[in-house]
């Protein structure tokens, strides 16, 4: 079977890094990039592909299978839309929109349409986030009671030269909590209340620094999750998975689930127990479960050639998506109210 033909729509990092999967994909052909730019020129050109400016050209000239849109956050939607009304599924990077609104329209019309539409949760597509979902899925651990995760990490002064970046809405709650969330829902269910605290007490942008998050799930998993991008510090999933090596890899964990028959650990795997009686009194024992490691993007890049050619079940699909920007919305009102915010039926769950 011929390989499946996909554009990139939008050459910035994760742009080039999606690109650069797709190219060297067996399953997959890298048809176009889509860019105005002179950077998305030079991207088509060193990876031996087209060059469009615009969607409507691309479309005109050589229709593609699929499109990857990793362009800005406020061009998700309208971009996704010239998708859907084309009729070419699509993957749109994370968060689906700038705004809840937005991504509740963008899923809708894909839905309306028949067009398939995922959301670029590339985690989940890690094999260790598989093999841990096996685990709490098999009541290894036992009624799993919380989890928590860290994300604390220092982001450097020039980091903050680009405009955007210092404002309301830019801070590692939409940017980077958004991961954190839809891996807790992955592995643990909807949630149904949000409490939040956040401060800038640093570097005194509109974007927040640091915020402190407690989540309740409708299995009664009670989460946490410690949020900051101005703290030097070893435990985050950039700093402790390897999965991108731009950052230095960290022996340490981001993520733990707690249940009443163990522990587990992320990303060692490592399931803490007791071999017998269940006691702080009793002796731990700590086994690590293996798995073989595979780039998430390039798993991502299998999955939606599958989708696409053989209709396979999206794993990270835009109603997914929708539910997990709902949560970031509700840990944003939050944040600015210091009250509850209760969620109201599941996005994901909708018809």
């Amino acid at each position: 079977m011929a390989p499946v033909k996909l554009a990139i729509v939008g050459a910035g990092l994760i742009g080039k890094r999606h690109a650069e999967h797709v190219a060297r994909e067996p399953g997959a052909l890298l048809s176009a990039i889509v860019d105005p730019s002179d950077g998305g020129r030079e991207l088509a050109q060193r990876l031996g592909t087209r060059w469009y400016r615009s969607f409507a050209e691309l479309v005109a000239a050589d229709r593609p299978e699929g499109v990857i849109i990793a362009t800005p956050n406020q061009l998700h939607v309208a971009n996704g839309l010239e998708a859907i009304e084309a009729g070419i599924p699509a993957i749109v990077e994370k968060p689906l929109a700038d705004d809840l609104a937005g991504a509740r329209r963008l899923v809708e019309a894909a839905e309306r349409a028949g067009v398939a539409l995922l959301t670029g949760h590339h985690r989940r597509y890690n094999p260790m986030i598989a093999k841990a979902k096996e685990i709490v899925d098999s009541g290894r651990l036992g009624r799993v009671l919380a989890i928590h995760g860290h994300f604390w990490l220092m982001k450097p002064d020039d980091y903050f030269d680009t405009a955007w970046r210092r404002e309301d809405g830019a801070g590692p709650i939409l940017l980077n909590l958004i991961h954190d969330v839809d891996l807790f829902r992955y592995l643990c269910g909807e949630v149904v209340s949000v409490q939040a605290l956040s401060a800038n007490a640093v570097r005194g942008h509109a974007a927040e620094e640091t915020a402190a998050i407690p989540l309740r799930f409708a299995s009664g998993v009670l989460a946490t999750i410690s949020v900051s991008d101005t703290i030097v510090a070893p435990w985050s999933w950039e700093l402790t998975t390897g999965e991108n090596p731009a950052y230095p890899q960290q022996d340490q964990s981001c993520y733990q689930i707690g249940g009443t028959h163990g522990a587990l650990t992320i990303p060692q795997l490592e399931v803490w127990s007791n071999r017998d009686k269940r006691s702080w009194w009793e002796p731990l024992v700590r086994e690590r479960v293996p798995f073989v490691p595979e780039d998430p993007l390039a798993r991502q890049v299998q999955h939606f050639c599958d989708v696409i050619r053989n209709g396979a079940v999206p794993i990270a699909s835009g109603r997914e998506g929708l539910a997990t920007l709902a949560v970031i919305d509700a840990v944003k009102r939050a944040a600015r109210s210091g009250e509850t915010v209760a969620l109201s039926a599941p996005a994901a769950s909708a018809a």
